[in-house]
């Protein structure tokens, strides 16, 4: 029989609401599997394995090769995870079934697995289980069960609206300029609309999007998509109802907001200041060139990964800048990666209350919570560790220096996908080093360490304090 529901201070055994009864009795096993938050790594482990069979078909490569295993498992967890970084080259090694199927998995995977599934059970049935709203919170990190349905489609909306947006001007221009007969026209629109907007940095060019670096009709949409995508859907949910008075903000809409626009702005002074006379790579473009290309330089590292220069030539202080950019990331409950800006910034505002000697943290006149502060410390913090971790084991399998193997490493756990180029000439125990900070970045850090606790029980009783020295 299951235990009652017990409230204590002010709330309810919520902990407990995923363990419904499980028919047939339900085993210790079954209840570990099917916590909502375990559910979104199984599914997109799942999609994974489904993308990595589909692109070992011989109708999804141009050249039929020996052992397309780790290609297409390395291809399948970068797109899955919306991240963009390739041992092979898109444009040339797969066919387009297999580029198509690459997009799909983008899709899938920018929408969320689980959230995909709330969605089409929506559409079909009209309704949604306390399991299934359960599932959709875990993955769209929505409050409240009566969210859900009206944060799916709105979801839904939103990433059609502006992928379709992108994919007109992208396919105008395609046809217009670069002699693409509408089909193809189509085809490239649509690809990297899609890629734009859900953060992914895939792209059907050999130099990714290198050679339309100084074409404003390409750039500018693309940099558009993945502002939009990266800002997260809570934020652009608010901004769509008729939020757009900034007294009515939340503290999350002024952080990610707010932080956005800072990190755009100083990492685009940043990005011009160390290439804009470096002749590997701004130098030897045109003033107009060099903007578009600088404006791109601090877009496409918030877990974009276009792009516009070739960061194997690029100099050691833009490679720490984007690093840095790229471990931040975009919003939150989005197609971002990285830890997200207001786990940055709600940390920032930590050590500074704790500097000026207050007791609380407050943002914007509000005060933020210890769990909130103490999750931000904990995602920073799991991430570091991530990186490190990966970090050290390229350093061992690789002769790389180090500055090219924390890139790699931040790019991957970051979802981002830029790259100094040594992803395609490394080693297949370095690949599926990369691969592991891949799928960790994009299911979270949270979720990863939360689907590993068999369970949580609240603690009855409370220990002595005592204060370490700290410093």
């Amino acid at each position: 029989m299951q235990e009652p529901l017990k409230a204590a201070s002010g709330s309810t055994r919520s902990r407990n609401l995923p363990r419904l009864p499980e028919s047939g009795g339900g085993s210790a096993l079954s209840r570990v599997l099917l916590h909502p938050v375990r559910l979104v790594p199984l599914a997109f482990l799942t999609v994974i394995l489904v993308g990595a069979g589909l692109l070992m078909l011989p109708a999804a490569r141009t050249n039929p090769g020996p052992d397309p295993l780790l290609p297409a498992l390395f291809t399948s967890v970068s797109a899955v995870c919306v991240t963009g970084l390739t041992t092979v080259d898109t444009a040339t090694f797969w066919t387009p079934f297999g580029q198509a199927v690459i997009m799909g998995l983008i899709q899938v995977g920018g929408f969320g697995i689980m959230t995909l599934a709330t969605l089409l059970a929506l559409l079909v049935r009209k309704t949604i289980g306390l399991r299934g709203q359960l599932i959709a919170q875990s993955e769209t990190h929505t409050l409240n069960f009566g969210d859900v349905r009206s944060v799916l489609f709105g979801v839904a909306r939103i990433m059609l609206l502006f992928e379709a947006g992108t994919a007109l001007v992208l396919t105008v221009r395609f046809w217009i300029t670069y002699d693409h007969n509408p089909v193809s026209a189509l085809w490239h629109g649509a690809f990297h609309a899609v890629s734009a907007f859900n953060n992914a940095g895939f792209a059907l060019y050999s130099d990714n999007l290198i050679s339309v670096a100084g074409d404003p009709w390409i750039i500018v949409p693309i940099c558009a998509a993945i502002v939009a995508g990266g800002l997260g859907f809570p934020v652009l949910i608010s901004l769509i109802r008729g939020g757009v008075r900034v007294k009515d903000w939340t503290v999350h809409m002024r952080l990610t907001i707010y932080g956005s626009l800072f990190l755009l702005v100083a990492g685009a002074v940043l990005f011009a200041a160390f290439e804009w006379n470096r002749e590997q790579t701004l130098g030897a473009m045109p003033a107009g060139g060099k903007i578009l290309a600088t404006l791109a330089g601090t877009v496409f590292p918030r877990t974009a990964g276009f792009n516009s220069i070739d960061y194997g030539a690029a100099s050691p202080e833009t490679l720490l800048v984007t690093d840095i950019l790229m471990f931040i990331g975009g919003g939150s409950a989005g197609t971002a990666g990285g830890i997200k800006i207001t786990t940055f910034l709600v940390l920032f505002f930590a050590i500074w209350n704790e500097v000026r000697g207050r007791d609380h943290v407050t943002i914007a006149h509000r005060s933020i919570s210890s769990p909130s502060q103490r999750q931000a410390l904990s995602v920073a913090l799991l991430g570091v560790a991530a990186v490190m971790a990966g970090t050290l084991l390229l350093l061992m399998f690789t002769d790389l220096p180090l500055d090219k193997v924390l890139f790699e490493s931040i790019s991957a756990f970051a979802t981002v996908g830029l790259s100094t180029g040594i992803t395609p000439g490394l080693p297949p125990n370095a690949q599926w080093v990369l691969m592991v900070l891949m799928f960790t970045g994009r299911i979270g850090t949270i979720t990863v360490a939360s689907a590993l606790a068999l369970s949580s029980r609240p603690r009855l009783y409370q220990l002595p304090e005592e204060r370490p020295v700290i410093g």
